[in-house]
């Protein structure tokens, strides 16, 4: 895919790797969805990006709001290229000690709202008559269990198991799919987990964001339907060993 005047969705788009994917697509000359809660964050992208960047304030686990904005965005003469399904969140404790609350809502916006975006958009993307690319970014955490994430692995497992039907279901229409599953990222993903603190031996945003340039720039035949990325050395290099 050439991203120039190509149509892009990003979710989770108001920070750490959302953003940076919005910066690389808007670089390269696409048009950029970038879907968020937060509207004051969004608004300070959209002023460092400029008017290829559209911000839209918008919680993915509403689903009827999803189908509406959707409706109202795009038609037949208007269709999107590109989605990267991104947003995230994550609450660290043992599982007698996850809340209600912290269980759904880590389902909610890791595997339900996936669902409810990629359904509205996949008719669109068959009508594309180029070949459009879904990108499911999971974790680490959607291949191996740790303990007391185990909500957050049961969300980022779901992702993966949807990624690969759907990318079976979808190949023949001309639509990739790809599931990313990133080890640490310096990002503020963190910040709800005791004991955690970021250090400099995370991956970076952009390590992450230059290889989704990579995989949207593929050759149209060409599919890489997971991808792996983990830091080489994962520790903190303030931590003795």
């Amino acid at each position: 895919m050439d991203l120039k005047s190509k149509v892009a969705i990003v979710t989770g788009a108001s920070s750490g790797i959302g953003a940076e994917f919005s910066k690389m697509l808007v670089e390269n000359g696409a048009e950029v969805y970038g879907l968020a809660r937060s509207k004051d964050k969004l608004d300070r992208l959209h002023k460092e990006l400029g008017h290829q960047f559209h911000p839209v304030s918008m919680d993915i686990t509403d689903a009827s709001a999803l189908e509406e904005w959707v409706n109202n965005t795009f038609d037949h003469d208007h269709l999107p290229d590109a989605l990267i399904n991104n947003a995230g969140v994550m609450y660290s404790a043992n599982v007698d000690e996850t809340t209600m609350e912290q269980w759904h809502t880590m389902i909610n916006v890791n595997l339900n709202g996936i669902f409810y975006l990629t359904r509205l958009i996949v008719p669109l993307m068959k009508e594309n008559e180029n070949v459009c690319h879904i990108i499911n970014i999971s974790s680490i955490a959607g291949i191996m269990g740790n303990p007391t994430i185990s909500g957050y692995n049961a969300s980022k497992f779901g992702v993966r198991g949807f990624s690969e039907a759907l990318f079976k279901e979808l190949r023949y229409d001309g639509i990739k799919v790809t599931c990313v599953f990133p080890g640490s990222i310096d990002t503020n993903l963190f910040d709800k987990i005791d004991g955690v603190e970021n250090h400099p031996n995370m991956m970076k945003t952009t390590d992450i964001s230059k290889t989704i340039k990579f995989l949207l720039e593929t050759d149209d035949n060409y599919l890489i339907n997971e991808i792996t990325m983990r830091p080489l050395n994962p520790k903190n290099p303030d931590e003795e060993n």
